[in-house]
């Protein structure tokens, strides 16, 4: 379990996190939504003790977290945006320079390696240098890296930026089976639907502080199951409805301009939530 109690971080005067409090239950996908600068991946620097916090703290099963505590901080670790590999090394290469930095036994490295590359799908590729292969193969080496020490707690910044679709659904197939074994994970994404798909709860951030917390179908039922989309050379305006019968009604009405019923979406959430507070005034 992670908790979070009044978590702050301040950059001089600037406050990135401002007093977030959070609890992630043991095994549940959760995610971390919200615009740029919303604090999310602070948030993540903050668990991974790369940041240490202005204030606040953070406890991993009811113990304190901090840079002194490697029996905690190896249940953690860490996916971030960027490819943080050496491009000339190959896989077995990448995996054996991580276990050696944990003190790993060369033959469980080995053991380890073999069965994620497999999981992971890269098993063909090991001897390939990281230059050399693909955005997707990438991230997955990169969870495949992540997964080495065996941790309990999966913190994913961004972990599908920059992937193709098809990459994207098999990194979302991977992270779920990795899930259905009980590990928890922390997701921070701005592809809202893979949030929707992935996550038990989401929360909402924006300059630095805790909107809501809720599930992916609590946030659409709160504003409407279904939308009616109306465009006009303005733009499109959605509305939202509680039931099918009252979008019909609406869209019944509507004389002037093309409309179209659908099912709301979280992005629609998003958008209505958070994407009002950066509309110019």
């Amino acid at each position: 379990m992670i908790q979070l109690k009044n978590l702050t971080k301040k950059f001089g005067d600037f406050t990135a996190v401002d007093s977030l409090n959070l609890q992630i239950e043991k095994g549940e996908f959760f995610g971390l939504l919200g615009p740029n600068g919303a604090g999310k991946t602070t948030t993540i620097s903050l668990l991974s003790t790369l940041l240490l916090p202005t204030s606040g703290e953070i406890f991993i099963d009811q113990q304190l977290l901090n840079r002194n505590r490697p029996d905690i901080k190896q249940k953690l670790s860490v996916i971030t945006q960027e490819y943080s590999m050496r491009q000339d090394m190959n896989m077995d290469e990448i995996m054996e320079y991580q276990g050696r930095l944990y003190f790993m036994p060369r033959k469980q490295i080995r053991e380890r390696t073999e069965e994620l590359l497999e999981f992971c799908g890269l098993i063909d590729f090991r001897k390939r240098s990281v230059r050399k292969l693909s955005g997707g193969m990438k991230r997955k080496l990169m969870v495949c890296r992540a997964l080495l020490t065996e941790p309990e707690i999966l913190l994913l910044d961004e972990p599908t930026a920059g992937m193709d679709p098809i990459s994207r659904r098999q990194m979302w197939n991977l992270l779920r089976q990795l899930n259905e074994q009980n590990m928890t994970i922390l997701l921070t994404t701005h592809y809202i639907e893979e949030a929707q798909s992935l996550c038990n709860r989401v929360a909402l951030m924006d300059k630095g502080k805790l909107e809501e917390v809720n599930t992916p179908s609590g946030f659409i039922q709160n504003l409407g199951e279904f939308a009616v989309d109306e465009i006009s050379p303005e733009g499109i305006t959605s509305h939202y409805f509680q039931n099918r019968s009252q979008a019909i009604e609406f869209l019944s009405h509507i004389q002037d301009h093309k409309s179209a019923m659908r099912n709301t979406t979280l992005e629609d959430v998003f958008v209505e939530r958070v994407g009002k507070h950066l509309s110019p005034k």
